[in-house]
This record gives structure tokens, sequence and C-alpha cells, in this order.
């Protein structure tokens, strides 16, 4: 969807509740109150009515949208910006395209965004042949310093981030090279570098009947107690460029990505960036498609 179509498809406050209504309506609506499902529509009130205890439901409401005073219209041109390109857009620019006054409800906006894609990719585990290793990620110390008056700059730190990448091998059958596809990404900030950090997530992200390929890092010692096969092969060149070829590729793009678009990202706030990029990575073939898709990720985001 380019801004022209956006904009003939999404130019008033009614168009972009009709349409939000129309996919909420696909997702379902469940009653806060009893749990029944089918509801009577109030138009004049744009809420819905339960059939069977007359409890209203705003539009808004159980989705990541209730509670804000922003309008309907915004909130889609922010998913909009935050969806057409795989760069992304800073809070700061995204309040500059909208032309608002205060920063605060914009950032406050773009991190529950950021909070849905990672709930969707929380969804889906990856299965069949796993790269998996760890990259570390600049962010801002979370320790409390002066600024270095010098260079402008306050305390730095690094987070670990483990990278897994959902690759199949491909064989050319008449000249017999071998190659590999990448399907599905995900990252996760780790507590620390501990196997039982790493243990939980593998948990998590990972199916039971897959093959992981890692380096001989002491904290990957468990891996094989939570899939079916675990590969290990020495830290090397070869290593790096071969078996986890697609990690490493993600590791680079996404630090590329974030020092580009990004002043400054807290540690603490980090893995709602790194969802972000994740998400629309993982969706990258999806086109038009990836507006409708994060629309119904606000809807779906607090079931």
């Amino acid at each position: 969807m380019n801004i022209f179509s956006f904009s003939a498809e999404f130019g008033s406050e009614e168009d972009c509740r009709n349409h939000f209504k129309a996919q909420r309506d696909k997702q379902g609506v469940k009653c806060s109150r009893c749990g029944h499902t089918e509801h009577y529509w109030i138009k004049s009130r744009w809420s819905y009515e339960c059939k069977k205890c007359r409890s209203r439901t705003s539009l808004r409401s159980g989705t990541i949208m209730q509670n804000s005073n922003l309008s309907f219209l915004v909130w889609y041109k922010t998913m909009f910006l935050m969806s057409c390109t795989k760069k992304g857009f800073s809070a700061k620019e995204i309040q500059r395209q909208l032309g608002l006054k205060r920063y605060e409800p914009v950032w406050a906006m773009v991190h529950k965004l950021r909070k849905a894609m990672g709930k969707r990719e929380d969804r889906y585990t990856l299965e069949g042949m796993i790269e998996m290793d760890e990259g570390y990620f600049t962010v801002a110390s979370n320790k409390v310093e002066k600024q270095n008056t010098k260079t402008g700059k306050g305390s730095t730190a690094k987070q670990n981030v483990m990278v897994l990448a959902e690759s199949t091998p491909l064989e050319d059958p008449k000249t017999g090279k071998k190659e590999k596809h990448v399907r599905f990404f995900k990252a996760k900030v780790l507590d620390s570098h501990k196997s039982t950090s790493v243990n939980e997530q593998v948990k998590e992200s990972i199916a039971e009947k897959s093959i992981v390929f890692t380096d001989k890092s002491k904290s990957y010692v468990d891996i094989a107690d939570y899939v079916e096969l675990h590969v290990r092969e020495k830290s090397d060149a070869k290593t790096t460029n071969e078996t986890l070829k697609w990690v490493h590729i993600f590791i680079s793009n996404a630090k590329r990505n974030l020092l580009g678009n990004y002043h400054k990202i807290k540690g603490k706030y980090l893995q709602l960036y790194l969802d972000e990029f994740c998400y629309k990575l993982n969706r990258r073939y999806f086109g038009d498609n990836l507006f409708n898709r994060l629309v119904i990720a606000n809807i779906t985001a607090l079931e």
C-alpha cells in the first residue's frame, strides 16, 4: 500500500473506524463481563452490546487502543508508517509526520504497536533446521551517570540477544550444490549468558522435533534436552559463514537498522525494537497485506 492508496481508502476518521470494526468483527468480540460472544452493534455509541448480559464494549475496548485519546485516523496513519518500510521510523519522526505537538502520546502508541507485534510473534515457534547464536547490541546504560561533556554522549552497555533462524538446506539435483533458504527469525533479549536463561528461551521458541546448530559455547550444553538433535561446531570463520550464516546476517542487519533509525535505545526497551524488526522481516513477502496484519495484531494483542 502506497501513500496515495492509503489516503484514498482512509481519508477520514469514519473510514478508519469502519475498517477497524470490520476487522474486529472477523476476529470476534468477547464480553468482558460474562464471556458471551454474540453482540448487537450500536452505531450511535460505536459500541457492542452483549446479547446475554447487556454489557457494552466500546470499539477500542480490549485492543491496544483502549484508554487512548488519539483518534483512529492517527493510529491508522502510524500503523501505515510503521508497515510501509522495512527500516522503520522513530517516535520523534512519526510525531513530526503526524504534526502532533506532544511527543509522549506518540511514544506510547508506537511502543504499544511494537508490543502487539511481539505478542503476535510469540504465538509461533520455529521448527526444522534452526541456527542459533548470540549477538551483543549497544544500548543506553541503565546506570545513572553524568553525560560525557567532551563527546556529548552518555554511558552505554552491551545487551546479550539470542537469535534464531529457521533455515532449510536445499540441493540442486543437477549440480549437487547445497544452499540454504531462510524462513523465519526470532530474537530474544537474555537476562544473562547462563545456560538457565538460554534454556528457557529455547523451550519457548523452538519446537521439540527440531535440529539446532550452535557453536560450542558452554551456555548451550543442555539444549539437547529440549530438541530432537543438537549439533555443536567449533566457532570459526567457516561456522560463521556457513553453519550460522543467517543468524549473523540477521545480527548485522538488525544492528545497522537500529543504529540508523534510533538515536539511543534503553536496554529495557530493546526487545520491543527487535520485535518490530522480526515482525516485518518474517512478513517481508506480505506486501500490502502487512498493514492489515498490523491492524489485526492491534485487535488481538490483549487476548
